[in-house]
């Protein structure tokens, strides 16, 4: 009986209120056709009287109406619909029936419809309203954003939240788990079993109380890492072995020590984090999970073991390839809690801000949110620690202490000089640590295996409010220099960076330092909004694009963390450029002087240009994985080759003569989720990329897909996203297409005065 099918095609939507739309007769014929996950944001152009914090893209409201058959109604069946996350506000209608409502963007909820269904037509109607759009500092996307599914069970079945699998011991290659299951009633058994692919590793039962565990036995284990992400798959089975629930697991300990970090499986192992926010530039938030595989194959090909995801719960797709690829995982659950924060809408810290945000919606649903992402994810192997809230504890944004008299918050440097003064009347920071309290108190019921934290932005008073007490671990956002004092005065606190920049000697202060778990790099990838303001759209804060494509931060990040050898060339104007203000490019006025640096690994490198060697350079310990020369400017070639024979060259590019148009991994994405992405490079004559001459390229589409979305990553491109010409940036940009049927799909890209492209995706 059980089943879960995903509604995700053939949604229609329309832009702005419609009374009575909820009706399930409501004539939705001329409303345009759409398909899950949808956000409608990114369909507008760019408009600066919107927020830079979130991008210039609009909010609204907005209708979505889906029609399905039910052949036939499964007697004493229990059908639940399930919502992964719709952005923001949202009322849910089916059948003409009202089944609730949901306010954060971010968490998924469900509703119990068995009563509301019928056998024939059904039709769920759902409401979104996203009128300010100055209530984040980052870009979050509108509508229903995530998937949608209807699952059918037994009345008395088990849903896979009811269960919790927690690895206990590790011991001469035999692992014991322990399996938690809550059931809805009282007698009768349950079968579990433990696959490893196909073949059973281990069974048991139990009796059914409200209440059960059972301690399992598997030999010869499989222990789920970064490296070696191996899954289980544990089956929960009623008493007459009909009614089968299945969830996915690892079998692996993780566990942080004060003073020697962080244990993968009894091994020390140094995390390696990025934080990642939600969206993919043209994409917004509803991004496809074949967008999410390319961009961590790149950075899991830096080094990164973990992953971020700020400041909110995930989508599912992206944890589910964090669990099958190996990624570490800190999940954040909220960016502020009854404070709402300083949201800059004219602009990176362009006084005054405005206050819209979860914070109106945090008294009334915290706890459901809060239970919604740690009991959804508790079983995954890749997450280890839980995060209860982003900078928080800002100092007078909102929350003010007598402790310190005058205060900046958060990039609120232009505040008038009366407003950074300590006010009584406003909200006292001593308040978070009550409310810390009861979010720490929910989170370690739900899932009591993994520590919880708070990224801290002031841990100096954090730890005289007594904020950071209530924790069973701290996060310290771009506070190094507290690590040892700290350490010091708390030696039984568990310290990571949970926050950090691009900078090497941030890293540094982890190797360093045996108690210090790791670092989460701030970030792996560029996002919309968060933007210094118009004409800019994004944060250029990642180590890789929007496109996913890699920046100089990037081969940074790829001679500190990777074990092999890596050599990588990045050029910039000046003494003393840094990684942001370089490209991978030769080029220049013949004479004028350019800063060459080299990010490597190696013990030592020599340059050339045009032959010529330019000197070898030992990499010694003060260099940071950093070797630079100043070089005049010649055309031509630039290599680099390290001491183990590894080589990097950059090719002065001419005149746009070609393009090139390739699929990354066709037949695998278009087997995961019917979504191609199709890498666009701008050529010379010579078959190199043209860095210098960028042009605009026109994309068409013949046959059963559609473009979804054209990026190029460029931070000022305010091209409208709907529009089918964008130009290279760079010598590039990334078109995304989705399959909308079985046949063929052709795309063709042209560009003046250079011959067209095309590519057949099958």
């Amino acid at each position: 009986m059980k089943s879960t099918v995903r509604l995700d095609t053939d949604w229609k939507f329309h832009y702005g209120d419609e009374e009575g739309a909820d009706f399930m007769g409501w004539d939705d014929r001329a409303w345009e056709s759409v398909q899950l996950p949808h956000d409608w944001a990114v369909t507008f152009p760019f408009d600066r009287a919107w927020a830079s914090g979130t991008g210039y893209l609009p909010g609204g409201t907005a209708w979505y109406r889906k029609h399905f058959t039910l052949e036939k109604l499964e007697e004493g069946a229990e059908y639940v619909l399930h919502f992964q996350g719709i952005h923001r506000h949202c009322r849910v209608y089916l059948n003409s029936y009202y089944l609730g409502s949901h306010a954060y963007g971010y968490t998924s909820f469900s509703f119990q419809v068995g009563d509301m269904l019928k056998e024939g037509e059904n039709v769920i109607a759902v409401y979104v309203e996203h009128k300010d759009v100055a209530d984040s500092r980052w870009y979050t996307g509108s509508g229903i954003t995530r998937h949608v599914e209807l699952e059918c069970r037994g009345a008395e079945g088990i849903d896979r939240q009811q269960v919790r699998v927690e690895t206990v011991e590790l011991r001469d290659g035999e692992a014991l788990i322990r399996v938690h299951v809550d059931t809805t009633r009282e007698g009768g058994d349950l079968a579990l079993r433990v696959l490893d692919g196909e073949s059973v590793v281990q069974e048991g039962a139990g009796k059914a109380t409200w209440s059960m565990t059972l301690d399992m036995t598997v030999k010869e284990a499989r222990l789920w890492s970064p490296v070696d992400p191996h899954l289980y798959t544990l089956e929960v089975a009623q008493e007459d072995g009909q009614e089968v629930t299945r969830i996915p697991f690892g079998i692996r300990t993780a566990v942080f020590d004060p003073d020697q970090g962080f244990f993968l499986n009894g091994e020390n192992l140094k995390i390696r984090g990025v934080c990642v926010h939600h969206d993919a530039g043209a994409l917004g938030a509803a991004v496809p999970k074949s967008v999410w595989r390319y961009r961590l194959e790149k950075l899991k090909a830096a080094g990164v073991n973990a992953i971020r995801t700020a400041h909110n719960p995930a989508d599912p797709d992206l944890l589910d390839l964090c669990d099958e690829m190996g990624f570490l995982v800190m999940e954040e659950a909220f960016d502020e809690w009854e404070g709402c924060k300083n949201k800059w809408w004219q602009g990176h810290n362009v006084y005054p801000p405005k206050h819209h945000g979860y914070a109106e919606d945090f008294p009334q649903w915290h706890e459901r949110d809060l239970m919604s992402m740690v009991r959804r994810d508790r079983n995954r192997p890749s997450i280890i620690m839980w995060s209860i809230g982003n900078e928080v504890d800002y100092p007078n944004d909102p929350y003010v202490t007598p402790l310190f008299h005058e205060t900046l918050g958060n990039n609120d440097a232009n505040k008038p000089q009366q407003e950074r003064i300590y006010d009584p009347r406003k909200p006292d920071a001593k308040r978070l640590v009550k409310v810390a309290e009861k979010l720490v108190r929910i989170t370690t019921m739900m899932d009591p295996t993994r520590p919880v934290l708070s990224a801290m932005s002031f841990p100096e008073l954090s730890n005289q409010t007594g904020f950071a007490d209530v924790l069973t671990m701290s996060g310290y956002n771009y506070r190094e220099h507290f690590y040892d004092d700290d350490h010091k005065s708390f030696p039984d606190r568990v310290i990571i960076g949970s926050e950090n920049s691009h900078d090497p000697a941030c890293w540094k202060a982890v190797l360093d330092r045996d108690f210090i778990s790791g670092q989460f790099l701030w970030t792996g990838i560029d996002f919309l909004g968060e933007c210094r303001g118009w004409p800019v759209r994004i944060s250029q804060a990642g180590m890789l694009d929007l496109c996913g494509y890699e920046k100089p931060l990037y081969a940074l990040r790829s001679a500190m963390w990777r074990k092999e050898a890596s050599v990588r060339i990045a050029v910039g104007s000046g003494e003393k450029p840094n990684p942001w203000d370089e490209r991978f490019a030769w080029a220049g006025d013949e004479g004028e002087t350019k800063t060459v640096s080299v990010y490597t690994n190696e013990s030592s490198v020599e340059l050339f240009l045009n032959g010529r060697s330019l000197g070898r350079k030992e990499l010694e310990e003060k260099d940071l994985w950093r070797l630079t020369w100043q070089v005049p400017f010649e055309a031509g070639t630039l290599v680099a080759r390290g001491s183990s024979g590894v080589e990097d060259r950059l090719v002065t590019s001419g005149a746009p003569a070609e393009l090139s148009l390739k699929a990354w991994e066709p037949e695998r994405t278009c087997r995961e989720d019917g979504t191609y992405l199709l890498e666009v490079t701008l050529l010379d004559g010579e078959g190199r990329i043209c860095t210098e001459h960028d042009i605009p390229v026109r994309a068409q589409l013949v046959g059963d897909g559609e473009i979804i979305g054209i990026e190029n990553g460029q931070p000022d491109d305010l091209t409208p996203y709907r529009s089918r010409t964008r130009s290279t940036f760079r010598g590039r940009q990334m078109i995304y297409v989705r399959r909308t049927g079985a046949g063929d799909i052709s795309v063709c890209l042209s560009a003046e005065s250079i011959p067209t492209a095309s590519a057949q995706l099958l």
